[in-house]
This record gives C-alpha cells, sequence and structure tokens, in this order.
C-alpha cells in the first residue's frame, strides 16, 4: 500500500512539474513581446485577422484649402486594391504583378502607410528596429519613448529612409519624424491625433504638423470583419 501512495505521489508530481513548466513558457512568450509588438497590439493589431475590408480617404489640408483626396477599398485577404481618386477608377491584385499599375501602387503603399503605421512595424520584417529610447517629442516637446524603423538600402518604394515612432506608456503613437535617406534632419514631423476605434482596430484621424496649419487625414474611414 505504502508503495502504491508512492508511486502515486510521483505521479503527481511529475504532472505539477509539467503544468508548472507549461505556464512559465507562457509566461515567457508574454514577457518575450517585442515592442513593435506591444505598439502593434495597443492599437489592435490582434484583431485584424477579422478584417476583410478596409475603406478610407486619404487627404491633406492646408490651411484653408480642403484637399481632395484619394479614397481607397483594400482587401487584404485577397490583397486586390480599388482607387477612385478625381475621375481616375482603377482596381488592380497586388497578387499579380503584371497588373500592378506602380504610380497607383506607391500612392496606396503610402496612404496605407499612414493609416495603419503601427501595423507596418510588425509587417515590415526586412525593416530594421532599434532598441527603445527616451527622446524629446518633435511638435509637443514632450519627452516619450521613441523607437526608430530603419528600411533598406535597395527595394521597395521607400529605400534607405527612416521613421522615428514616439509613444506614450501605453505604446499608443502620439508623433512620428519622417527622416528620408537616413539623414539625421527630419524630413517631415507629425501628430498622430483624434483616435477612433473600428471594429477594435484604432486609428489616428489626423496628423498635424507643429504650426497645425498642415492636417493629412483620412475621412470615410470603415474596418468591416468576418463577425
Amino acid at each position: 500500500m505504502r508503495s502504491l501512495f508512492t508511486i502515486l505521489y510521483i505521479c503527481l508530481l511529475a504532472v505539477s512539474c509539467k503544468s508548472d513548466k507549461k505556464q512559465d513558457a507562457v509566461d515567457n512568450v508574454k514577457e518575450e513581446l517585442s515592442i513593435a509588438q506591444k505598439i502593434a497590439n495597443a492599437h489592435g493589431f490582434e484583431n485584424w485577422k477579422n478584417v476583410t475590408e478596409v475603406q478610407f480617404t486619404f487627404k491633406v489640408d492646408r490651411d484653408t484649402i480642403k484637399g481632395n483626396g484619394r479614397s481607397w477599398t483594400w482587401l487584404p485577404k485577397k490583397d486586390s486594391v480599388y482607387m477612385q481618386a478625381g475621375v481616375q477608377n482603377i482596381k488592380y491584385s497586388r497578387k499579380s504583378s503584371d497588373s500592378i499599375p506602380l504610380n497607383v501602387d506607391r500612392a496606396f503603399i503610402n496612404d496605407k502607410y499612414w493609416l495603419l503605421v503601427p501595423f507596418q512595424l510588425v509587417w515590415d520584417s526586412g525593416a530594421t528596429l532599434s532598441e527603445p529610447k527616451k527622446a524629446k517629442a518633435p511638435i509637443s516637446n514632450n519627452e516619450m519613448d521613441m523607437i526608430t524603423i530603419l528600411y533598406p538600402s535597395e527595394g521597395g518604394y521607400t529605400p534607405g529612409d527612416a521613421y522615428d515612432i514616439y509613444y506614450d506608456k501605453d505604446y499608443m503613437i502620439k508623433e512620428w519624424t519622417f527622416r528620408k535617406g537616413n539623414t539625421p534632419e527630419p524630413s517631415l514631423s507629425n501628430t498622430f491625433e483624434n483616435y477612433e476605434d473600428f471594429n477594435g482596430i484604432k486609428i489616428a484621424i489626423d496628423h498635424k504638423k507643429d504650426n497645425g496649419s498642415w492636417n493629412l487625414n483620412f475621412t470615410d474611414v470603415n474596418v468591416l470583419t468576418e463577425n
């Protein structure tokens, strides 16, 4: 009888150890999330798997002049794109290289990048991400955490360009600086404001310069999901 109890005790101990190891593995996965993943998740990246369609209009307003904008419909699971700008109406598939109109696709990549910057930090695996550090944000002059994403010198539409991303304690992006060709001096700095939630995807609607008279913004935003 004592031998039976001993065997049962050893079995229970082994199961307990395995359970503890499994929990430790789960905890380690949570701890190992990169800064890019934390920023993406703060903006709703975990809901992206349910997204079937994204609609938005990209506009730039200067002083009292309102931009006409480019309107996009993107089906990410199919990677098909529809653009409407003035009298121009173009539909193409990004999976078929022969059908891609490069000037339109360049505009789409640019506009989508502004819309979904937090997710690009995860998607753009070929880019290099710096370690986070404390830095003074370019417009508010507030001290924030900052991470830099640097693109390879060859390939893509932004070879060698760098973006300094400033984010708060909740990993929400508040400002950024674009540096063309990774030059030390900023080419453009903007805010990320007026966040709205679209089926769990958080998007900054307004991106203003320091004087407030220039605003790159999004209208007609709609995010459709499977559920």
